[in-house]
Parts: structure tokens; sequence; C-alpha cells
């Protein structure tokens, strides 16, 4: 029982492991990408070479799982994953990259806690949502956008004092030695860039998951071959603008540092491990269930920029932070709120199997039942259930009419016990 009851425990826990370790795993990825920014190396060749890396590795997988049944790729195909290719890779983490230099590993996560406000906001443009202003969850997501907004504002126009937490005093004749790192301070107006950037970034993925939902559609069962596409079309992409950009020679050139371990852990972390442990969290809890312990990652990279990095955390990004995550979760509430009536609307409308309405537009000792068939009802069934309300009612001198059967959705249902009932009552 008592093996049960643990195995129990650590299934229903696997969803919450995957996504607190993949917070690491970001984590990770922007302090290592941090430092490496930090000590010269362009952000044009770590997206070229975190894309190649994420191509090679997703490849083979998309090869071995998803060979047959590949669909073609016509013109209108190729220029979706051009698009996305560009979205993703280029701009987003090109903008994302130029940010985070810019400003620190704790500013541009909080940042970017603003994707699913900007994706509602973009579904609405594109009008792949409806507005439903006077519905509760439509006023949460609403509110919500405004609230992150203003915390991005906040973030972006404001500073504040620098907030010291209680490990990094300790710290402080440690972090006057790592002239380096403290070199790397940005300027208000640095700050300020590197806000809009990021801001910039954010609205780019936001546009990539509005544009992807289409070509996901083509590439329903072949999920990692539509990755693999849009990863190395982003590399070529990418490889060209970084020759546009990047007129050094010498920026191409990685060894066994901290850039090659940038753009591998980047690559084969986030870009590729992530995507898949994400998918089975998605495909088993549910995309709000993933979203929401992005802020997570917030407070790693605080924690772990303070003792790493000896960043400084300011009361303007801490007060931002918060109103970020408030409107971030607002917006999630009024998704799941959304979802969980269109399930509610599918089970209403989904076909009743086994079963059949009787409508009461009875008058007096007359009752009409009319059997409403959507395709999987089988019309004997019907018949049976309005043959036995008949000889239910034989003493009681009701006459039962049926019309005939129609296909419709099943709208106002009553169950024959009811109507049995209804026309006892009315005799």
């Amino acid at each position: 029982m008592e093996k049960l009851r643990c195995s129990k425990f650590l299934e229903t826990s696997k969803p919450y492991f995957a996504m607190i370790s993949l917070q690491f795993g970001y984590a990770g990825m922007n302090i290592i990408t941090k430092v490496s920014l930090n000590h010269g190396m362009s952000h044009y060749v770590l997206v070229v070479y975190r894309h190649a890396f994420a191509t090679a590795v997703i490849a083979p997988f998309a090869l071995f799982f998803e060979r047959k049944g590949q669909p073609k790729i016509t013109f209108s195909i190729f220029m979706q994953i051009f698009i996305l290719g560009l979205l993703g890779p280029v701009i987003d983490q090109n903008f994302y990259y130029a940010g985070l230099k810019y400003t620190s590993p704790t500013f541009s996560c909080a940042m970017s806690n603003m994707l699913p406000a900007m994706t509602f906001v973009m579904a609405v443009i594109f009008r792949m949502e409806k507005l439903e202003v006077k519905k509760v969850r439509t006023q949460a997501k609403l509110v919500g956008t405004l609230v992150t907004v203003a915390g991005a504002m906040l973030m972006t126009l404001y500073k504040g004092p620098i907030v010291e937490m209680f490990w990094s005093k300790a710290m402080q004749p440690a972090a006057s030695e790592q002239g380096a790192t403290a070199s790397h301070e940005s300027s208000d107006k640095d700050w300020f860039k590197g806000s809009i950037l990021l801001i910039l970034a954010t609205l780019a993925w936001a546009f990539l998951f509005v544009l992807q939902t289409k070509a996901l559609r083509t590439y329903k069962n072949h999920q990692l071959s539509l990755t693999t596409l849009v990863c190395f079309m982003g590399t070529v992409q990418a490889i060209a603008v970084t020759f546009v950009m990047e007129h050094n020679p010498s920026a191409w050139k990685i060894g066994f540092d901290m850039n090659l371990l940038a753009a591998a852990y980047a690559g084969i972390v986030t870009s590729s491990i992530s995507y898949y442990v994400q998918g089975l969290v998605i495909k088993k809890k549910g995309p709000v269930f993933a979203t929401a312990f992005s802020p997570l990652m917030m407070i790693i990279v605080a924690i772990m920029g303070s003792f790493i990095l000896a960043e400084k955390i300011f009361l303007g990004g801490i007060v931002g932070s918060v109103l970020i995550v408030i409107g971030l979760y607002a917006v999630l509430w009024g998704k799941q709120k959304e979802k969980m009536s269109m399930d509610d609307d599918d089970e209403i409308l989904d076909p009743v199997k086994g079963s059949s309405a009787a409508v009461n537009y009875g008058n007096g000792s007359s009752v009409v039942v009319v059997a409403a068939i959507n395709g999987d009802v089988e019309a004997n069934k019907v018949v049976d259930d309005v043959q036995k309300l008949e000889s239910d009612n034989d003493n009681n001198g009701k006459h039962i009419t049926m019309i005939a059967p129609i296909s419709m959705p099943l709208a106002d249902e009553v169950p024959l016990e009811k109507l049995n009932q209804e026309t006892d009552g009315r005799a």
C-alpha cells in the first residue's frame, strides 16, 4: 500500500519536477550567456552557433521518429518556415541577447514574462481570439495585459535605488575585486536601450506563437521535423545577418571556452531538451500549467546572478517584476477559464451515444417528443425510448406523438424520467 502511494506520488509529481528543472535550465542559459557576452562574444555569432547545435541535435530524432508521412513542402509552407525562422532564431534571439548584454539576466527574465499578454494582444489583432468584454475571463486577460505593460514601462523608465540582498552584503569585498564584471555596469542610456530591445524580442516571440499555429496544422504529427526546419532556416538566415552586421572575421573564432559552452548549452538544453520536455508537460497538463512556472526562472536567475555576477538589483526592477507576474497570472487565469468553458461547450455539442433527447412541448394531456439524432445516436434506441414512454403513460390516457428524427444539436435536453414525471403532474 505504501509503495503504491509512493508510486502514485512520483507519477503525479513528474510534471512539477520537469518544469522546475526546466526553469533551472533556462536560468543557467541566461547566466552563462551573460558571462559569454561580457567576455566579448558577438550575439550575432552566438545565435548562429546556438541554432546550428540545435539543428544537429533535433534532426536525428526527427528522421528516426517522423520519417514517414512527411508533409510536402510547397511554396506556402516554405514561406511559413522562412518567416518562423526569421521571427524566432534571428529577430527574437538577437534582440534578446542584445538586451541581455545591455541590462542584466534578472531584468531580461522579468521582461520575458510579458509573453502571454503580448500573445493575447497579437491573437486579438489577427482575429484569432474574440473580445467578449462582458465575460470575467476576458476582463481578467485585459486587466492582466494592462498591468503587465505597466510593469514593463516601470522597469524601463525607472531604476530606483539598489536593493541589497542579505547574502550579497558579505560578498561586497569580493565583488569589488571583479573589475571585469564591474566594468560592464550598464549606464542609464544602455539600460533603456536594452529594455526596448527586450520588448521587441518578446513581441517577435509573440508573433512567432501566433503564426506557428498555422504551421502546426500542417505538421501536427511532425513537430520535431518542423522544429528542425525552423532551426535550420534560422541558422542560414542568422549567417546572412552576421555577415552583414559583423565585419570582424575573428568574431567567428570559437574555442573550448565559455563561448562554446554558451552556444552548446543554449542549443542543446534550451532549444532541444527543453522543447521535448515542455511538449510532454503541455500534452499532459496543458499550456497554462507550463507557462505558470516562468516566474520561478526569474527568482532563480536573481539569486544566481547576485552570487556569480555580483548583479545589482534595483527597486524599479523589483516592483515592475511583481506587476508583470501579477499580470501574467491574471492572463493565465483568464486563459484557463476560457479553456474550461470551451471544454464544457465541446461536451454539450458532442454526439450523445446510446441516449435520446426528449423536449416537452406538451399541452394538457398531449405530449410531443422531438427525437434529435446527432449522427451517433441509433434511431432504434430513440424509438424504443418513445415506445417505453407510451406504455408508461397508457393508464393515464396521455397521447405521445413523435416527430420524425432530425439532425440538430442537443439543446434543451430533458431526461425521459423527468418528462414522465411532468406528464404525470399535468394529468
